[in-house]
């Protein structure tokens, strides 16, 4: 499904990608991890096509889709949707219009200039907010909502694209704990559900453990670590965080139940 092969992104005289290169053959979240500086976003944004690649490769179904021009191009930012520590939502609009704006690349620009969406794009990101427990919010400013609902507006932001991998960077950097499990617990749901492989920057060590299949850890641009959870120790795990690793080594986040879907209760608290 993925191939990463050889991928090497210069900023001037500075290598923030040193010849990375990974495959994932199956749906899967993967966790990438390391210390602030290790190129984790730069990776993400390589491979989503917001940054452009020095050299190197990245194949998807047979394509690598850094040869992706125009058209070609617009569809791969729709099949491959990413979210943001910040949330880049739209702080004037409502919720629910803030996840009709997924639908943007398949729709001409005077349409969606005008917010001209279709009953039937109104019920699908009704259902959205409804699945991932920020309904009630639909017609709130995207600014009067917590952290948590506007990280989960553009999950469903996101998922309103109908993607086909998802990429997170740090999206839980800025949560408090309930609403960071909420988010990764809407992740996992997401890799499970529509069996969508998810990618994910994370910046503790407990929450990569906890959720992720796979954990690539980064150091200076490179892959230093490739494996399951249970084969990075925490040696290990130091010597890929340097002098961040007491940060990363604080409590993350814990799923009671991997997959389980948000309780809605939990998710009113989380309001």
């Amino acid at each position: 499904m993925l191939e990463v092969k050889n991928l090497i992104k210069k900023f001037g005289s500075n290598i923030a990608l040193n010849n990375v290169s990974f495959s994932s053959d199956q749906p899967e979240v993967i966790g990438i991890i390391g210390r602030s500086g290790a190129g984790k976003s730069t990776l993400l944004r390589c491979i989503n096509r917001l940054n452009k690649a020095t050299s190197g490769q990245i194949i998807v179904d047979g394509q690598d889709v850094l040869s992706f021009k125009g058209a070609a191009k617009r569809r791969w930012h729709k099949d491959c949707a990413m979210i943001f520590q910040q949330f880049n939502l739209v702080n004037r609009l409502d919720a629910l219009t803030n996840v009709m704006l997924g639908r943007l690349n398949t729709q001409s620009t005077l349409r969606a200039s005008l917010k001209l969406f279709s009953d039937e794009e109104r019920a699908r990101a009704l259902m959205l907010l409804d699945r991932f427990g920020v309904a009630e919010a639909a017609l709130q400013r995207a600014e009067s909502l917590s952290g948590g609902q506007q990280q989960r507006v553009a999950i469903c932001r996101a998922m309103m694209q109908e993607p086909k991998m998802l990429l997170a960077d740090e999206p839980i950097a800025s949560l408090d704990p309930l609403n960071a499990r909420l988010v990764m617990d809407a992740l996992k749901s997401i890799n499970e559900d529509e069996q969508m492989t998810v990618i994910c920057n994370l910046h503790t060590l407990d929450t990569a453990r906890n959720y992720c299949h796979r954990v690539i850890g980064m150091f200076k641009g490179e892959i230093v670590f490739d494996g399951s959870p249970d084969q990075l120790s925490d040696e290990k795990a130091r010597e890929i965080y340097g002098a961040e690793a007491d940060e990363a080594f604080e409590p993350g986040v814990t799923s009671t139940s991997l997959g389980e879907t948000p309780k809605p209760e939990a998710m009113q608290a989380a309001g």
